[in-house]
């Protein structure tokens, strides 16, 4: 966890003058140090760097990085699942259009749920001196971020929760989005509805799944291990575990897929099989062209617009003052019914 002032508040990041005020010296000489000029003496580059490391003034866990928090920069950072995901697009268009206006540039990187490359791409902001940090995170902990919180620096989570610090965060309803997909097949009559999910470290196919169970234990329904199914990172995989659920004894008659590139995946092998018309499907998050297809794709729409929007929002009130205490903003889902999720068990 984050510590706080006497105040209860974040404290405020550390100046260049408070660094040069502990180590007895000019803010010239500190920022000399800092950019590593030459003629500054060995002693006095040891006295900046401890008075530098005591106010925490170094943000990153590169040792001899310091960071110059005496002015913004007008950059933020953002880390979003994958540029090539629909969804990441959107929130990362959604963040561009709201930074825009404040004369804000963005750089963006994806994650592509790489726990390494999640923390290379926070430091590679961190050493851009970006002004805040909207990020999608895979690491079990994002405790590394502690220190610029306590500095200041306004970090928001998108999609998925943090672990080892408290942040504002802005969710999807994963939970009840899950629930209410499920809920439809269940209406239609469907018992046998299999679950195609996505890692089972990730916190919204965690829930995902979570809602999925729910529904069918609220209904009565037992879950048949054999008809759920997870870590399917990409669309050949999706394919695949369809494929296989098909060619069960006892196959379902509906799916629900937990991820939009998975549901792409079920659907190029439900059609492959000649199954479209028969199996229904329900997937969560939109897909390109669902409406275009036939049978048309029913699904639990996110709102990766307004996702992108809270962030940006949230990032610019901390930068303009707001202390209060972080919080969770939770964007509903919403039930789109086109027909594949319509179909009715034979």
């Amino acid at each position: 966890m984050t510590s706080l002032s006497e105040s209860g508040m974040p404290r405020k990041r550390p100046t260049m003058k408070n660094v040069a005020d502990l180590a007895g010296v000019g803010v010239k000489t500190v920022s000399r140090v800092i950019n590593q000029e030459r003629y500054v003496s060995a002693d006095t580059i040891a006295r900046v760097m401890r008075a530098a490391e005591q106010l925490q003034y170094q943000p990153d866990v590169q040792a001899g990085n310091l960071r110059r928090a005496d002015r913004r920069t007008d950059t933020l950072g953002l880390l979003v699942g994958s540029v090539a995901n629909p969804f990441s697009a959107a929130v990362h268009r959604a963040v561009e259009d709201a930074a825009i206006q404040r004369h804000v540039a963005v750089f963006a990187s994806s994650l592509d749920d790489d726990p390494e490359r999640e923390r290379a791409s926070v430091e590679a902001f961190l050493r851009r001196r970006v002004d805040g940090l909207i990020l999608t995170t895979i690491q079990r902990s994002q405790a590394y971020l502690g220190p610029q919180l306590e500095q200041g620096m306004p970090v928001v989570f998108v999609d998925r929760k943090p672990n080892g610090l408290i942040a504002d965060t802005v969710l999807t309803d994963n939970l009840e989005g899950a629930a209410r997909g499920t809920r439809h097949l269940l209406a239609a009559g469907h018992r046998r509805i299999a679950f195609l999910g996505d890692s089972e470290e990730i916190y919204t196919a965690k829930e995902r799944k979570r809602g999925y169970l729910d529904a069918l234990r609220l209904e009565g329904v037992a879950p048949d291990p054999r008809l759920v199914i997870e870590n399917l990172g990409e669309e050949a995989q999706a394919e695949l575990a369809v494929n296989e659920l098909l060619a069960l004894d006892d196959p379902p008659t509906a799916i629900f897929s937990a991820q939009n590139l998975i549901t792409i995946g079920a659907i190029i092998a439900l059609r492959a099989q000649g199954a479209s018309e028969r199996v229904a499907l329900v997937g969560f998050d939109d897909v390109p062209m669902a409406s275009l297809l036939s049978p048309a794709v029913t699904v639990v729409a996110q709102d990766p617009s307004a996702i992108g929007a809270i962030a940006a929002r949230r990032i610019f009130e901390r930068l303009d003052g707001e202390s209060e205490p972080a919080r969770d903003f939770i964007v509903p889902t919403r039930l789109i019914k086109r027909g594949s999720g319509e179909i009715r068990p034979a």
